[in-house]
């Protein structure tokens, strides 16, 4: 049985503006921080963690007495590329053909090599005068940026890119 849950995106939006040049210290700030804090702005917005019984399974962050754990799929960027390809942690997350499709709070992925492998993954804050996405990312900590990333070093030709709707 899928759990469901009501996705509020004002609510993943200004998370996402709170922590973009920074880090909510309930949680780990990784080395590449881009999942993590994507996963923690879905999260704020009210989608359902689901537990697995290890880090391959699932969508969730824990915090105990033994320290911090997570799935692959929290902070891992192709892990939750291919989490959301097959529905999200709710079912209801699909991949769109555009970014015209976007609204806020839904999430873009990228592949910069081209290879197939999901390297990074922003999410959608505004939009700009022509209707296009603007994103906040962590790692190298951005707000309101052009949704392509055609101005960061990881950029090449090769980028491929996925976007994603929160149904």
């Amino acid at each position: 049985m899928m759990l469901t849950s009501v996705y509020n995106r004002g609510r993943a939006v200004n998370y996402a503006n709170r922590y973009w040049n920074s880090h909510n210290p309930e949680y780990l700030l990784f080395a590449d921080d881009c999942t993590n804090y994507v996963s923690q702005c879905l999260y704020a917005g009210g989608l359902s963690m689901v537990f697995g019984k290890n880090r391959n399974q699932g969508w969730w962050y824990r915090r105990g007495r033994g320290g911090h754990t997570w799935s692959y799929s929290w902070a891992v960027a192709h892990s939750l590329y291919t989490l959301l390809k097959n529905g999200g942690p709710t079912g209801r997350c699909r991949a769109v053909s555009s970014s015209r499709h976007l609204e806020l709070g839904d999430v873009l992925c990228y592949d910069w090599e081209g290879d197939g492998r999901w390297n990074h993954n922003t999410i959608v804050t505004a939009f700009d005068d022509e209707g296009q996405p603007l994103v906040n990312a962590h790692t190298f900590n951005s707000q309101f940026r052009r949704w392509e990333y055609r101005n960061s070093p990881a950029w090449t030709p090769r980028t491929r890119y996925t976007f994603f709707h929160i149904e």
